[in-house]
C-alpha cells in the first residue's frame, strides 16, 4: 500500500466515529476494515492519483513539504466535506483543482457493522 493510500485510511479512521462518538482510530486499524470497503478505498485512491498525477506533482513543487501522505489525507477530508483539505494547504491553483477533483468522488462514511468490521456507506 502506498503512502497516499495509507494516509487516506489513517485519516478516515481518525475523522470517523463510532455510535458513542469515539474516533475509530482509538480502537481500530486497517485490519478492522471489511475487505469490500478496503478494496473500494484502495481503488478510489489509485484512481484519484492516476487522474491527478500532474496536479499532485505540481502541489509538491509549490509547497516543498507537501508529499503523497498529505495528498491522501487531503483527499479523504475534501471528498467528505470536512472543511479542510486541498484548498487550505497553500497550493495555489493546483489545490483548487485538486479540491474540485476530489469532490467528484462524493462522500464516504464509515461505520462498524454487526460483524464488528468497518464498512462504508
Amino acid at each position: 500500500m502506498d503512502d497516499f493510500t495509507k494516509a487516506y485510511i489513517e485519516c478516515a479512521l481518525w475523522s470517523s466515529t463510532d455510535d458513542k462518538g469515539n474516533n475509530l482510530d482509538a480502537d481500530h486499524s486497517v485490519e478492522d476494515i471489511a475487505a469490500d470497503t478496503l478494496t473500494q478505498m484502495e481503488a478510489d485512491c489509485k484512481d484519484f492519483q492516476q487522474a491527478n498525477t500532474a496536479l499532485i506533482e505540481e502541489a509538491k513543487t509549490i509547497r516543498t513539504t507537501y508529499d503523497d501522505a498529505h495528498a491522501g489525507h487531503d483527499f479523504w477530508l475534501t471528498r467528505n466535506g470536512h472543511g479542510a483539505g486541498f484548498f487550505d494547504r497553500g497550493l495555489a491553483a493546483a489545490g483548487d483543482d485538486l479540491q474540485l477533483a476530489a469532490k467528484v468522488y462524493g462522500s464516504q462514511d464509515l461505520c462498524i457493522g454487526d460483524d464488528g468490521m468497518i464498512h462504508s456507506f
